[in-house]
């Protein structure tokens, strides 16, 4: 793993000091939450699903699970990620804790893992739809991958499960860019476009994307209305360009002329494809599928997490420090989605953007909200310059991290190095209602990464409490989507951290439910969190401890 820096989301997205191994141990079941609540609580009542968009769908509720193509397909050897994994003695790259190769045998289980779906009772699936298999090579279009989903799409809809389709959820065809020629000396070919703010070759990035989510829409928009464009762009290009701990394997971000000069063009060409994508399927999507009168609800999906200023790994109130979260904020929450509200890039992270991206005003009808931890940062020593802010690392600590709150630790995540905090995603939605308060919002991801189905069952109830709170108060929230629906390929951590709701046999393939998907399977059929699952799963409190976890005074170590 080469050096860089340590961000959040599902995954610890970008390790270059390198992330510790997962101790956890345990199995799923247990004799309870370890905390729960301290008094009885009321009931939680949810109501039916409705529209994503429109004003009728304003109170409805939505149960669903996700997952990402390359993180649960087999045998796709024709994704980056394929040689950005593959060991170096078989022609490939070597990076991460372990080569992709069959993931979850998610493409060959894909009819089967529908039950999982139906067992579940829940309303919709998020999932992504490979862009490397329906486009192998540049303009040769596979016509048996597109017949594949289209027959799985059927399926979904015959079994009453309504499909949200990712567009471009963290993988390319290698063509886009080869992370085994990430300088691209010959300039942009039908091998290698040279990637994401090359002057030559993100244009043809970005008419490429046009063409396949049209391709898309065409083919599958009589079924689905449904659509996120992009999945987490900070994190992922941070990741992918900003310390190369994802392909291509670029690092541009810890100098001010690679951060504003090589990164935030990344940045534009990112944005101009999410609005080749949201425009090609408003165009290519004409028919309402699901009776809602809207043929085409196109949205994103957004990283966040309840970021603390620290100093010396404590919270701090030094002014600079909260300046430094304030500007970690702004990059993570707000500057994507304002660019594709107002059409103008913050090209120089002044927080007044000023260049406008043709096609961009306009292209978000929803936001999708995904939650996973608490972090610090600080603004002492910075190391990111520009931004004037040091965010906690992965291994190696240079006193941004800070201390749970959970005296305890419990709320640690061995696997991932840092710490559920519930509160984090009713904070969140609260502050995005106040800024933007006519977009809806649907928390497209949360989950932990855990040995043990009791913590996992926890970490369901006390998501959707602290969702339930934030529409009591009136914020707009439509659902909730479960990250994982199985366990999965992890990028760069390789398959030690198990987010799924089903637990997955690595040698047969075989999916068994975790006390997390027994617990949701409940809730999600009666529509309610009952006063007894709210004592034994919810509440602040304690975690059902990890077993055989190491956890230092932070989380990150």
């Amino acid at each position: 793993m080469r050096p860089g820096l340590c961000f959040m989301g599902a995954t610890v997205l970008a390790c270059a000091y390198g992330c510790g191994d997962s101790t956890g141990e345990g199995g799923s079941g247990g004799s309870g939450g370890a905390g729960g609540s301290p008094e009885p609580q009321p009931a939680i009542a949810f109501t039916e699903m409705g529209s994503l968009v429109s004003e009728e769908g304003k109170g409805t509720f939505r149960f669903g699970a996700s997952t990402a193509a390359t993180q649960i397909e087999d045998q796709n050897e024709n994704t980056d990620w394929w040689f950005f994994t593959l060991p170096e003695a078989d022609g490939g790259l070597g990076r991460g804790k372990a080569p992709v190769g069959k993931a979850s045998n998610g493409y060959t289980f894909a009819q089967e893992d529908i039950q999982l779906l139906v067992d579940l009772g829940i309303d919709s699936y998020r999932f992504s739809i490979e862009w490397a298999r329906i486009e192998p090579q540049r303009d040769v279009i596979d016509e048996d991958a597109l017949a594949h989903y289209d027959e799985f799409i059927d399926a979904l809809v015959d079994a009453g499960i309504r499909p949200m389709i990712t567009v471009h959820h963290f993988s390319n065809p290698v063509w886009v860019a080869d992370p085994r020629d990430p300088d691209c000396a010959a300039g942009p070919t039908d091998d290698n476009l040279c990637g994401f703010g090359h002057p030559e070759g993100a244009p043809l990035i970005i008419e490429e994307m046009r063409q396949h989510a049209a391709l898309l829409a065409e083919r599958f928009g009589d079924r689905v209305d449904e659509w996120g464009t992009v999945n987490e762009p900070v994190n992922y290009l941070l990741s992918s360009y900003g310390v190369g701990a994802f392909p291509p394997g670029k690092s541009s971000i810890l100098t001010e002329d690679g951060l504003l000069g090589e990164f935030m063009p990344v940045v534009k060409t990112y944005l101009s494809m999410h609005a080749a994508a949201y425009n090609a399927i408003k165009e290519a999507d004409t028919i309402d599928a699901d009776g809602d009168g809207s043929a085409a609800d196109v949205g994103l999906t957004l990283s966040v997490a309840a970021f603390v200023p620290s100093r010396q790994n404590s919270p701090s109130e030094e002014p600079e420090d909260v300046a430094a979260r304030d500007r970690l904020v702004y990059v993570y929450h707000y500057m994507f989605v304002d660019a594709a509200r107002s059409g103008y890039v913050d090209m120089d992270l002044n927080q007044e953007p000023e260049t406008e991206v043709e096609g961009l005003e306009g292209t978000i009808d929803w936001l999708g909200v995904q939650y996973y931890s608490r972090q610090g940062v600080t603004g002492q020593n910075p190391l990111i310059p520009v931004l004037d802010l040091t965010p906690c690392f992965a291994s190696v600590d240079f006193g941004a991290c800070v201390p749970p709150i959970d005296a305890d630790k419990t709320k640690c995540v061995p696997a991932m190095k840092y710490e559920y905090y519930e509160p984090g995603i009713y904070e969140v939605l609260k502050d995005f209602e106040n800024k933007w308060p006519q977009l809806p919002l649907v928390v497209t991801e949360s989950g932990i990464a855990t040995e043990n189905g009791t913590r996992r069952a926890e970490h369901v109830v006390r998501s959707l409490e602290q969702i339930a709170k934030a529409r009591d108060e009136g914020v707009d929230v439509r659902g909730y989507y479960h990250w994982s629906l199985y366990d999965n390929f992890e990028w760069i951590e390789g398959y030690g951290p198990r987010f799924g709701l089903y637990r997955v046999d690595y040698d047969s393939y075989e999916r068994k439910p975790t006390e997390g998907a027994d617990v949701l399977g409940v809730v999600a059929k009666a529509r309610e969190i009952t006063s007894e699952q709210r004592a034994q799963y919810g509440g602040v409190g304690p975690m059902t401890v990890e077993e055989g976890a190491i956890i230092g005074d932070r989380c990150n170590l």
